[in-house]
């Protein structure tokens, strides 16, 4: 049984060219297909609901429909992948279908399926705006490294989280797990609108971290609590791990 209604649910994908440590990244060869039809088909597997790519490049735009998914023309100015699945979803929704969107990254061409599912287990709760995941850190170095977002919660469960802050520090202090951040996000469809209605916040371009803005607003944002971090492809190294996972699979 499905804990959302399929019909009122949207994946949908940015995929951007201008990646300065991998050019064209969302073109880049997996397997023999292109890394952001990959994580199309993640989508597929993962089964919740229609899957759009929203794209800024007329190549892309072509391999995602060759490969028989759906593509949305996006402009290429957008601030944010955020900017950018609205845009797709006022192109794709004209007529008000949709109450769900999650927001896969196009650069996560390995990710569990089961990882997309878990981003809409918050949503069970009516009070959450905004889902996303975290992972519990095992390793030392990643608990001072500013590249790894920190999540700060207050447990909810032994799987979930209510987030009080996003970080790039070393927080909280104490005793107790750290939690990695996994930018994955399912919105509720009138938490997108007010969220990318918002101006940048103070605490947004101090760490930036785009999530805060919807916190400094006294939006409630939830993580699920998962067992792996999927693989961002950002770099040539990034790529040839990916290419490595998914010809095992």
């Amino acid at each position: 049984m499905r804990i959302h209604d399929f019909a009122r649910t949207l994946v949908l994908i940015p995929a951007r060219m201008a990646s300065t440590r991998l050019p064209g990244k969302p073109l880049a060869d997996i397997c023999g297909l292109p890394m952001i039809v990959q994580v199309a088909l993640r989508a597929r597997e993962a089964d919740v609901g229609r899957i759009i790519v929203a794209v800024d490049d007329q190549r892309v735009y072509d391999a995602v429909a060759a490969a028989g998914f759906e593509a949305v023309m996006t402009r290429g100015d957008h601030q944010s992948g955020s900017d950018r699945i609205h845009e797709a979803l006022l192109k794709a929704d004209t007529a008000d279908m949709i109450d769900t969107i999650i927001n896969v990254q196009g650069d996560l061409p390995t990710i569990e399926p089961e990882t997309i599912r878990a981003s809409l287990r918050p949503l069970a709760t009516p009070e959450s705006d905004i889902a996303t995941l975290a992972v519990e850190i095992t390793e030392e170095d990643e608990k001072t490294n500013p590249n790894v977002v920190k999540i700060v919660g207050a447990p909810l469960s032994e799987t979930r989280l209510k987030a009080l802050y996003f970080t790039r520090a070393t927080a909280p202090y104490g005793d107790g797990p750290l939690y990695h951040h996994i930018g994955l996000y399912a919105y509720r469809r009138k938490a997108l609108e007010r969220f990318v209605a918002l101006p940048p916040s103070v605490l947004e371009q101090r760490e930036k971290l785009e999530q805060l803005r919807a916190l400094e607003a006294g939006m409630r944002i939830d993580a699920e609590i998962v067992t792996s971090i999927p693989l961002g492809v950002d770099t040539p190294a990034d790529l040839e791990r990916a290419r490595q996972i998914l010809a095992r699979r």
